[in-house]
C-alpha cells in the first residue's frame, strides 16, 4: 500500500495553509501539522455520497449515531477504553475545546500550567481567557534498553510539576499526550503521577491527545487520561480522526468528559460560542473509525520509515541533533549547535521551512513535519544536507 503514500497529491494553488507561505518561493513547507497523503478511499467515498445527497443543513453532532457508535468503537479496538457515549462532546476542534477548558474550570486571574515546549495555539490560550501561564519544562531522561544501550527521550519536568501545581491559584493543567512538538508517549508510572500531583493540588486535567493513534515505536502504546481510574473524575480528553487521517480542515474533534459536572461545565463554558461540528466533518469520522483500519495500519508502517529516515539523516548533519520521536508525524530538531542567530532563516536559505522553534519557546530548535511522500522527505532532507 506504500503507492498510497508516494502519490501525493498536489497542493500548490489549493489554498493549503501550509503551502501558501512559500508561495512562488523555492522552498519546501515542512512546518504545520497536516500530512501529505491522499485521504483514505472509504472516507472520500462517503463524503461524495453526502454531497451527492444534495442537502447540507444542520445535524445536531448528539443525533449523528453513525458518528458516535465509530468513536465508541476505535476507543475500544484502538485504546481498550469503553466510554459511554454521554461523555462524548463534540467540538470543531481540539484548539477551541482547550479554550473551553479555560473558561469552564478557571476563574480571571488563576493560573493553567502548560508544558513547553508546545505548539503555538496551546500556549497562547491562557492568555487569551485572561489567565496567567505557568510553563513545565521538558527535560531528557537518559536510560538503557534491554540490549544495553543507551537511550533518550523527552519528558515532563516532574519536579517543576510538583512544585507550581501546589499554588492555589493552579487550576488546570493542559496536557499533550502523545508530546507535540517532542513525540514522547508518556507512560504508565508518567501518567499516574500526573494523576497524583492533578488530585491532591485540585487541579483539572485537559489532555490533548490528537496524535494518539500515531504511536511509531514498537512496544509503546497509548494511556488515554480518560481511561485511568484516578483520572477518569477529574479530567477531560481530548481527540480526533484529524490528524491521523488527514481531514483537519474539516473541522471535527470531541472531548470525553466521564464526569457529569466537569461535562456540564464545559459545555456551559461553549455554549452560544463554539458552533456544531459539520456535517462532513461528522461524515468523515464515521468512515475513518469504521472502514479505515487497514489504511491506518499502512499509514504508520510507512511513517515509521519516514522518522527513522529524518532521525538518520539529521543526526548526520554538523550542528543538529534529533531524539527519536515515539509518535506523531512531526521531528523536533535541535540546532544549538549551528550557531546561527536564526535557525529558521538558515533552514529557509536552504529551501526547506519548518515551524520555528521560537514559536514553542525554544528559538533554537525546529521542526519537521515528515507527513509526506518518501520523495518529498529526500528533497528536504538533501537541503538541509547541503
Amino acid at each position: 500500500m506504500s503507492a498510497l503514500f508516494d502519490n501525493t497529491p498536489p497542493r500548490k494553488n489549493t489554498y493549503s495553509f501550509k503551502w501558501q507561505k512559500y508561495q512562488g518561493k523555492d522552498i519546501i513547507p515542512a512546518w504545520v501539522a497536516d500530512t501529505e497523503f491522499r485521504c483514505a478511499q472509504p472516507i472520500l467515498d462517503t463524503l461524495s455520497a453526502q454531497i451527492e445527497h444534495g442537502n447540507m443543513g444542520y445535524i445536531l453532532p448528539a443525533h449523528h449515531q453513525g458518528a458516535i457508535n465509530a468513536v465508541v468503537r476505535w476507543l475500544k479496538d484502538k485504546h481498550n477504553w469503553d466510554i459511554d457515549p454521554s461523555w462524548l462532546v463534540w467540538t470543531p476542534g481540539v484548539v477551541p475545546a482547550f479554550n473551553v477548558a479555560c473558561k469552564a474550570y478557571c476563574e480571571a486571574g488563576d493560573k493553567v500550567l502548560i508544558q513547553t515546549p508546545n505548539y503555538p495555539p496551546l500556549l497562547a490560550a491562557p492568555k487569551l481567557n485572561g489567565l496567567e501561564r505557568v510553563d513545565i519544562g521538558t527535560v531528557i531522561e537518559t536510560s538503557q534498553d534491554n540490549n544495553g544501550n543507551t537511550v533518550q527521550r523527552y519528558t515532563i519536568d516532574f519536579e517543576a510539576l510538583e512544585r507550581e501545581a501546589a499554588d492555589p491559584k493552579c487550576k488546570l493543567f493542559i496536557l499533550c499526550n502523545p508530546m507535540n512538538p517532542v513525540g514522547s508517549v508518556l507512560t504508565q508510572s508518567e501518567i499516574d503521577r500526573i494523576a497524583a500531583i492533578c488530585n491532591k493540588n485540585n487541579v483539572t486535567l485537559c489532555s490533548d491527545e490528537i496524535h494518539c493513534d500515531l504511536i511509531l515505536e514498537p512496544g509503546k502504546s497509548h494511556i488515554p487520561a480518560g481511561r485511568e481510574a484516578a483520572l477518569a473524575e477529574n479530567s477531560i480528553t481530548l481527540m480526533a480522526a484529524s490528524k491521523t487521517f488527514n481531514v483537519a480542515g474539516l473541522g471535527t474533534s470531541f472531548a470525553i468528559i466521564p464526569n457529569a459536572k466537569l461535562r456540564q461545565a464545559f459545555t456551559s463554558a461553549a455554549a452560544g460560542i463554539v458552533p456544531w461540528v459539520t456535517v462532513l466533518g461528522l461524515a468523515a469520522t464515521e468512515a475513518a473509525f469504521t472502514l479505515c483500519d487497514d489504511w491506518h495500519q499502512a499509514q504508520l508502517s510507512y511513517l515509521r520509515e519516514n522518522r527513522n529516515k529524518v532521525f538518520n539523516a539529521i543526526n548526520q548533519i554538523e550542528g543538529l541533533n534529533m531524539l527519536k520521536a515515539d509518535a506523531t508525524f512531526l521531528a523536533w530538531v535541535d540546532a544549538s549547535g549551528l550557531n546561527v542567530d536564526n535557525v529558521l532563516n538558515w533552514a529557509e536559505e536552504k529551501g526547506v521551512g519548518p515551524s520555528p522553534g521560537v514559536d514553542f519557546h525554544k528559538a533554537d530548535h525546529f521542526r519537521i513535519n515528515f507527513g509526506c511522500s518518501s520523495a518529498m522527505l529526500d528533497d528536504i532532507l538533501s537541503r538541509l544536507a547541503k
